[in-house]
């Protein structure tokens, strides 16, 4: 079995060995931009783990390893259109640094390069492999488009974020674990398993980020803590607040919703406060526990030997054992 920083080489050598026309510059050179920010190559390496433990060659996978991460690449250009980010990875993002138009159309044509590269699997499972690419594709934007409605909504339930972060951020894994699996000639059964251990992992994760973009140490965690508090940023720790908040409790957390001047501190610390008083951390961990077991029940019915099975939940730990 290789181990996973190895993967992680593996694809930030062959990324930085992709090949694109030099001309039109304009529309090749935001696509080399933001392929050079780096990143942990998380996706792409996780088709090559599934690959390696199913006995299948990695270097096979490489392509379509790439596919995944150009396609993810993509969908950040994309959304930093969206979202107005000036920075990605510390770096000014395409459309910063270019415009908007070159960050659409590059874009674009990144998707295509991802279905060229994941075109490359052997024939008697090309089909198969592009209809999960196709299926992960479609519910990325659905998860984006929901996140976006959910910015101008109040009433979003506990089962519509879940659904949401399980298209913009799982299916994702679980996409590319299936298909390296697929790859690594898993029978189809195999390959299901795995898609559900790596969605249910993905959802597990995004809920810990959620807690630990409160809780979480800032020096640690790598990010500023309490930036969702701060934007109203709709997660499973505000969500179900507002659901467990009685009418006193909810009133003033819709004060600090709808307030337009604010000390960010005092508002992190007065809704953290909040938080605390109707105990939501203790439900968003025991949430997060519920999709980690459910990824974990999934892994044990894959017909893989134990030490493989036991590389995969040492991996999930790690994943999920972040620091507080």
């Amino acid at each position: 079995m290789r181990q996973l920083d190895e993967l992680q080489s593996l694809i930030a050598n062959a990324v930085s060995d992709l090949k694109f026309p030099e001309y039109p510059a304009e529309l090749y050179e935001p696509i080399k931009y933001i392929l050079a920010l780096g990143g942990k190559r998380m996706r792409p390496a996780l088709l090559l783990m599934a690959c390696d433990l199913f006995g299948g060659d990695v270097n096979a996978a490489l392509p379509p390893a790439l596919a995944i991460e150009v396609f993810h690449n993509f969908t950040l250009m994309h959304d930093d259109i969206m979202d107005n980010a000036p920075k990605r990875r510390g770096k000014t993002t395409v459309h910063a640094k270019w415009n908007n138009n070159v960050a659409i159309l590059s874009g674009d044509v990144m998707l295509i390069e991802g279905y060229k590269l994941m075109m490359q699997v052997r024939g008697n499972i090309l089909r198969t492999v592009l209809d999960i690419f196709n299926d992960t594709a479609v519910g990325v934007c659905e998860g984006q488009q929901l996140d976006m409605t959910f910015e101008t909504i109040n009433d979003i339930s506990i089962t519509e974020y879940i659904n949401m972060i399980r298209l913009k951020t799982a299916v994702v894994l679980g996409g590319a674990l299936k298909i390296g699996a697929l790859i690594g000639y898993a029978d189809d059964q195999d390959a299901d398993l795995l898609a559900d251990f790596g969605v249910n992992l993905g959802i597990a994760f995004q809920l810990q980020d959620d807690i630990l973009d409160v809780y979480g140490d800032p020096e640690k965690f790598g990010k500023q803590v309490g930036g969702d508090i701060i934007s109203n940023k709709k997660t499973y720790l505000l969500i179900k607040a507002q659901e467990l908040a009685d009418s006193e409790t909810a009133a003033n957390l819709s004060r600090w919703l709808t307030a337009t001047g604010f000390n960010a501190t005092e508002k992190v610390a007065a809704v953290t406060d909040i938080y605390n008083h109707v105990n939501v951390r203790q439900y968003a961990e025991a949430e997060m526990r519920t999709y980690a077991e459910k990824s974990f029940a999934a892994l044990e019915k894959i017909k893989l030997p134990e030490e493989n099975k036991q590389y995969l939940r040492e991996f999930a730990d790690g994943l999920l054992v972040r620091e507080f």
